[in-house]
């Protein structure tokens, strides 16, 4: 069966919920792909840049798709298309996308702690101490090698600039996201030329784990104005 939209999950271990969403989108009559991220939900010591994530997606979505990026997919995608050009894909959805670089002093003083704290970590009783005056983020609950590819992420974004890129792009956006806030929707929505801003009233950044049919309905609205763009040779 012809694939008619590749999708890319963020950073979650568990991304199985996806399968329901396309499973949804089978609604719509739309052929959807998940596409696991690797080192993520499978067991890997491999650290991983924005690079090795570029290559593997190259691998995986054929020129001329269409393709969607929620989080840290759609940072993956942003710098695929930079670096391999917007023809790549023939259309891109932004689901509250990552990529956007926001200065996080919070976020630099939990690294540099987690990192002073590191030789008491190996104790359970103060593993957990460690854990609740960090704030038990993601970043201080992954292992090792997910806590520097993460890094490797957030620091891509400082080099990311999407102003040139032509790719017809529908972004989805959750007014309530807490994780990549409005705001970075509206500056990626501002940066790319050839973008849609949808935004969602009271969507979360994880919304594929609330309503899989609301969801489904709006990434195949989403779908069927790239493939309408596409048709009128835009």
């Amino acid at each position: 069966m012809k694939t008619d939209l590749y999708i890319i999950h963020g950073w979650t271990y568990k991304p199985e919920p996806w399968l329901d969403v396309i499973k949804s989108l089978k609604r719509h009559h739309i052929s959807a792909e998940l596409l696991r991220v690797p080192g993520l939900g499978t067991k890997s010591d491999k650290v991983y840049s924005i690079s090795d994530y570029e290559n593997w997606a190259k691998e995986n979505i054929p020129k001329g798709a269409i393709a969607l990026g929620h989080s840290n997919g759609g940072r993956i995608l942003l710098n695929l298309l930079r670096d391999e050009g917007s023809s790549y894909l023939s259309g891109l959805i932004l689901l509250d996308s990552a990529g956007v670089y926001e200065p996080s002093k919070k976020r630099d003083l939990s690294r540099r702690l987690s990192k002073l704290f590191a030789p008491i970590k190996k104790i359970p009783l103060a593993r957990k101490i460690v854990h609740k005056i960090l704030g038990a983020s993601d970043y201080d609950n992954a292992p090792e090698n997910m806590k520097k590819t993460l890094s490797n992420m957030l620091d891509s974004d400082k080099s990311l600039d999407v102003t040139d890129l032509a790719t017809e792009t529908q972004i989805i956006w959750g007014s309530d996201d807490q994780i990549t806030p409005l705001r970075q929707g509206k500056k990626l929505h501002s940066a790319l030329k050839n973008s849609k801003l949808r935004v969602k009233e009271g969507w979360r950044h994880s919304h594929y784990l609330v309503n899989i049919d609301e969801l489904a309905d709006e990434i195949a609205d989403a779908y069927f104005a790239l493939r309408k763009g596409d048709k009128n040779g835009n």
